[in-house]
């Protein structure tokens, strides 16, 4: 059968909800680092503080959207937005960003994170260019 949830009316999420908001809302940051991974299927965003320990994430993926949707634009806006509306609630006023794939939401991400207020430093882009690639094959001896 089961557990039975008991549902509150004061709007909280109740049993299923994981609670992030209420982890999170205890870290106090002013400046933190911004790590934007744009790959052609998906858009991952994680805010770390200055040494570099995850506070908080969220990617595409993790909001809903499903195979081709995930790696547009607008859902990278919609991941940014969300975590500077996270980063907002832990007191983060400055982040330098770090942009790492190709994707199509790299940018998006970025401008709708910035678009919450939240001070851009600087932005570094981290994307691996091969210059050189493996060795091609031997030609076929038919």
């Amino acid at each position: 059968m089961g557990k039975k949830r008991i549902v509150k009316k004061g709007g909280d999420e109740g049993a299923g909800g994981r609670g992030s908001s209420a982890r999170a809302s205890r870290r106090k940051l002013d400046a933190g680092m911004l790590y934007v991974e744009a790959t052609y299927n998906n858009t991952k965003v994680s805010i770390t503080d200055p040494k570099g320990n995850v506070v908080a994430w969220s990617s595409s993926g993790s909001l809903g959207f499903a195979g081709a949707k995930k790696g547009t634009p607008f859902a990278a806006a919609k991941v940014g937005e969300l975590l500077a509306d996270k980063g907002a609630g832990m007191g983060l006023k400055e982040v330098s960003v770090v942009v790492s794939g190709v994707g199509a939401g790299r940018e998006s991400a970025i401008r709708a994170f910035a678009s919450k207020g939240i001070h851009i430093s600087g932005i570094k882009d981290t994307t691996p260019v091969p210059h050189n690639g493996p060795k091609p094959p031997k030609p076929r001896r038919v």
